[in-house]
């Protein structure tokens, strides 16, 4: 299903700036489409009503020269299916299989810098109704003492719709009735999510053990049907219960297979088991069967927590959680501190110490550590303090403190970190303590590395030397800026303090700071650099391209701006025309270097091109010089009307404006070629030349194009002339459509010449579909004696619908063509009757000696949607097209059916022309001769670059009064 709602925008500044140009302004709304129901409410807002999942289609008709621009917003949310973007800028916003958070109220906004911007809005009512949840409660209660108890069950039934639901309740087949039972309570309890009913069985009584149905309906609205589920109660009927069969932390080591158990040891009816994981989702290779999990290799990602829930909707959920951590041991690092009382940054006797050491793993506080003194296990002393997590440090570090150290403590330590129990590998690090072997670091940069140049595109390195022992990493961050890394990372490390980059650009600029890192080392006052990138490119320049356009012999200057440089001293500037130099390569410092051209002349028209150069790269300005006139631009509006002239031809009035018309020598006329389009060996039709007083801007110049046929689509060239030479040339095409045109003011007539077939559509229910074809796409191997050469007006090119009874078809079989929904808006008839007469008529085609029926149904759109038969014919009706016709008298919005019924054999194909919808009664002589030509229906001449939105639109308009 489809639903199109269409903004038309009139003119309301006829004149806004200059003759011609206009402002975009509002007029009426006009729909089509399947919408559900359209309705106004009582500030005459048009509200449309879309099934969930079904295809949402909002078109904005506008007027306005010079063309407008479209923009669709709604109001707190986005105009996109998707969410990301907050508007879309097109004639049409297309919303697949729309969801119930995209209702809302949208907004269509035209602006083409004339005036004020046209705006206008609708609602979008967004219908859908869920599956009902029905959960069951218990309670006990004492009553009298300890004489008996008294048991009562709430049924609660919640649901989620638009429009609210109907609530039904059964017991069995029955409807329950809340006052013919005075067992059961019928209520809407409060603060509740959705749409809530309660049924309250009161003092449990034997009948009550039954099952229950709760039943949802929207009334078919939308075509939404019912929906309902039914619960069993009986005296056994008791909440889920779990027992798990693992601990809720559960540790791992990486690889293993795990499985989860949730086993369910209570509950009735049989609860049903689910798994979930949070934060994250189940991981893609968990194999769940029955209440067991299993996740297989699992890794350091498969960590979380993970729910077991057991559901029977009776009572509350039973639910059971899992802590799993996946063992995982990196990134093992040490510190030397030395006496942090003394400010001390080197390693003397008679003074403390302390080694750290800490490791990146999961879960933390499962982890061991061990000091070795010489590859010998250290006993704690007095003098070897052990710190399992030392305060001054990260959470989950280990120290060793060495208190006043003397000679003897000069050692090689080394720091274990494992799992016990685990086969996940241990770490270790060793530190070799001397006074001699541990020297603060240095950080230094190399002679004439303060500043590194580097083209930009090239690889550049950037060096901080670090001596000392242990030494460090050296880390690299940013110093000026406010910025990450090239790598993403705020802080990159280097093991021997070179930063590679590859591939720099110019944002890459500026100054770099390199320091020691506060681990693998001695953990002191960390030692810092600056190192400054200089990336050069090529100068930056404006105009990169410029279209010159000046009256001859006319002086014209050139010229080419640098925005911006490294290096900015310009080394060389070069000009040439049409690729030739115009004279020798001189330095030229200017920031805007320039050329004077003293007169113009078809001459010394062409491509003018400003080369400068800064020693690293060239950029150029491109500079278009001509006299020649800019393009017209086609009059963006609604199809201007079309005369019906004789021998089934038409004549157009083409309209438009001329771009920028002073800005070059006058304009004396113009040049028009119109030739017929998408067809072999184009043919010329017209090609002349008219000519004009000097253009105005934004003033409408028209010419009248005649003798065009339909229903072919014509292609125009309009190019402006000067005395010297012609313009630019500015392309439309004339393309035959029928939407529904207003010939007269109740006159309808749909051919089926456009592939938007007047807004008709393929019923979704029947067997198979109406095709479209003319003489040029039938199938030259088509059924014999059966079916319409042409179309009902006798063109080759014009088209019409049918069906093809040859196989798959079989007897029997419908085919189904609905017609746009007309809306009934008028109380009364002619005369105070109470309905207004409509007259459908058409043009049939049923030859063959297997033609089963053709019928037409009236379906109108109520309180439910009603199809009755209001015309119908069978059996062979010769060689030639008929015309029907009769009345109908609706009584609410309606549309007409066109049923094809596949008789007994191949020799059975069905046509169908000229439909029209009338308002009013049907006349005595029911012809369209005198408005059909060509092709076989009213035609139209719409104007094809996506601006002509009146015509790809007006395909689908109702009948709207």
């Amino acid at each position: 299903m489809e639903l199109f709602w269409i903004l038309l925008f009139s003119v309301i500044h006829p004149y806004a700036r200059g003759q011609g140009v206009y402002a975009p302004a509002n007029a009426q709304i006009v729909h089509s489409g399947q919408a559900c129901v359209v309705k106004e409410d009582n500030i005459s807002e048009r509200i449309y009503t879309i099934r969930e999942g079904d295809t949402l289609v909002l078109q904005c008709l506008v007027k306005g020269h010079p063309r407008p621009q479209v923009r669709w917003t709604k109001t707190a949310g986005s105009a996109s299916d998707k969410f990301q973007e907050t508007s879309i800028f097109n004639e049409t916003l297309r919303i697949e299989r729309i969801q119930r958070v995209q209702g809302g109220r949208y907004y269509c906004k035209a602006e083409n810098g004339v005036g004020v911007a046209a705006i206008k809005s609708i609602r979008v009512d967004v219908q859908y109704l869920d599956k009902p949840l029905l959960t069951v409660h218990q309670t006990l209660s004492d009553v009298r003492g300890t004489y008996y108890q008294e048991k009562t069950v709430f049924l609660r039934c919640t649901v989620n719709s638009n429009p609210p639901v109907r609530f039904i309740w059964k017991r069995g087949n029955q409807p329950i009735e809340l006052n013919k039972d005075n067992g059961v309570d019928i209520y809407e309890p409060l603060y509740t999510q959705g749409e809530t009913k309660v049924l309250k069985l009161k003092n449990l009584r034997p009948q009550d053990f039954a099952n229950y149905t709760c039943q949802v309906s929207v009334r078919n609205v939308c075509d939404i049907p019912d929906s309902s589920v039914t619960f069993q109660l009986t005296n056994a009927t008791c909440p889920p219960a779990l027992r798990l069969s693992v601990n809720e932390t559960l540790v791992v080591d990486p690889g293993k297979d795990v499985t989860l158990s949730c086993e369910v040891t209570g509950g009735n009816p049989t609860p049903t088991v689910s798994w979930s994981r949070y934060p994250s989702p189940l991981p893609q290779r968990a194999q769940i069967r029955g209440g067991s999990l299993t996740l297989f290799a699992v890794t350091p990602a498969d960590s979380g927590y993970y729910n077991c829930t057991a559901v029977n909707n009776v009572g509350n959920p039973a639910k059971r959680t899992v802590n799993l951590i996946v063992r995982v041991m990196k990134n093992l690092t040490f510190q030397i501190t030395p006496d942090s009382n003394k400010d001390s940054e080197s390693i003397q006797i008679g003074r403390d110490l302390k080694l750290s050491c800490h490791v990146d793993a999961q879960p933390q506080d499962k982890v061991n550590y061990s000091w070795y003194k010489n590859a010998v296990p250290i006993v704690p002393s007095e003098s070897l303090i052990f710190l399992r997590s030392d305060p001054d440090m990260a959470p989950g570090t280990s120290s060793l403190e060495i208190i006043d150290m003397k000679f003897r403590d000069q050692a090689t330590y080394s720091c274990v970190a494992n799992f016990p129990g685990s086969r996940v590998p241990e770490l270790r690090v060793d530190v070799n303590i001397t006074q001699s072997s541990v020297i603060p670091p240095v950080l230094t940069v190399p002679a004439g590395g303060g500043v590194v140049t580097v083209r930009e595109g090239m690889p550049a390195e950037l060096v901080c030397l670090v001596d000392g022992k242990p030494r460090p990493p050296v880390l690299w961050s940013r110093a000026d800026k406010d910025l990450p890394m090239p790598s993403g990372d705020w802080v990159m490390e280097t093991r021997d303090g070179r930063l590679r980059l590859n591939n720099v650009t110019r944002d890459l600029s500026g100054s770099y700071r390199c320091q020691t890192a506060p681990y693998n080392g001695l953990n002191i006052k960390k030692r810092e650099a600056q190192v400054q990138l200089v990336v050069q490119f090529a100068p930056i320049v404006d105009p990169v391209f410029q279209d010159v356009r000046s009256p001859y012999y006319q002086p014209v200057t050139l010229r080419c701006a640098v925005l911006k440089s490294n290096p900015p001293r310009i080394a060389r500037v070069s000009w040439l025309m049409n690729g030739r130099p115009l004279r020798s390569d001189a330095p030229d410092t200017q920031d805007a270097p320039q050329l004077r051209i003293e007169r113009l002349g078809p001459g010394n028209n062409g491509t003018y091109e400003c080369r400068i150069s800064n020693g690293v790269g060239v950029s150029s300005c491109i500079f278009n010089v001509s006299g020649r006139p800019y393009n017209p631009e086609f009059y963006y509006d609604t199809p201007n009307p079309i005369r019906i002239l004789k021998d089934n031809n038409y004549s157009y009035n083409l309209q438009w404006t001329q771009k920028e018309p002073a800005a070059v020598d006058r304009i004396i006329g113009y040049r028009i070629n119109c030739q017929s389009a998408y067809t072999r060996g184009k043919q010329t039709v017209i090609s002349r030349q008219i000519n004009v007083n000097e253009p105005q801007k934004g003033v409408l110049m028209s010419y009248t194009l005649t003798d065009l046929r339909i229903p072919l689509s014509y292609e125009v060239w309009l190019t402006p002339i000067t005395s010297y030479e012609q313009g630019d040339t500015a392309y439309r095409i004339i393309q035959y459509s029928e939407p529904y045109t207003y010939l007269r003011p109740s006159d309808h007539v749909c051919g089926f010449e456009d592939e938007r077939i007047c807004g008709f559509s393929q019923d979704r229910s029947d067997v198979f579909d109406w095709t479209r074809q003319n003489h040029l796409t039938q199938n030259p191997k088509r059924s014999p004696n059966t079916g319409p050469d042409t179309d009902r007006s006798g063109t080759k090119e014009g088209y019409y619908m049918y069906i093809e009874a040859s196989r798959p078809r079989e007897p029997g079989d419908k085919a189904r063509l609905l017609s746009p929904l007309y809306n009934v808006t008028a109380a009364k008839g002619p005369k105070g009757s109470s309905r207004v007469p409509y007259c459908i008529s058409f043009f049939y085609h049923m030859r063959g000696k297997h033609i089963g029926s053709l019928n037409v149904l009236l379906r109108v759109k109520s309180i439910a949607t009603v199809d009755s038969l209001a015309w119908s014919l069978s059996g062979n009706q010769g060689p030639e097209w008929k015309q029907a016709s009769f009345i109908v008298n609706p009584i609410g919005p309606f549309q007409v059916v066109f049923e094809g019924v596949r008789g007994t054999g191949y020799e059975g194909d069905i046509a169908i022309d000229d439909v029209s919808v009338t308002k009013g009664k049907c006349k005595q002589e029911n012809s369209v001769s005198n408005t059909v030509l060509a092709g076989g229906a009213p035609a139209q001449w719409s104007l094809s670059l996506d601006v002509l939105l009146v015509c790809i639109l007006s395909s689908r308009l109702l009948l709207y009064r």
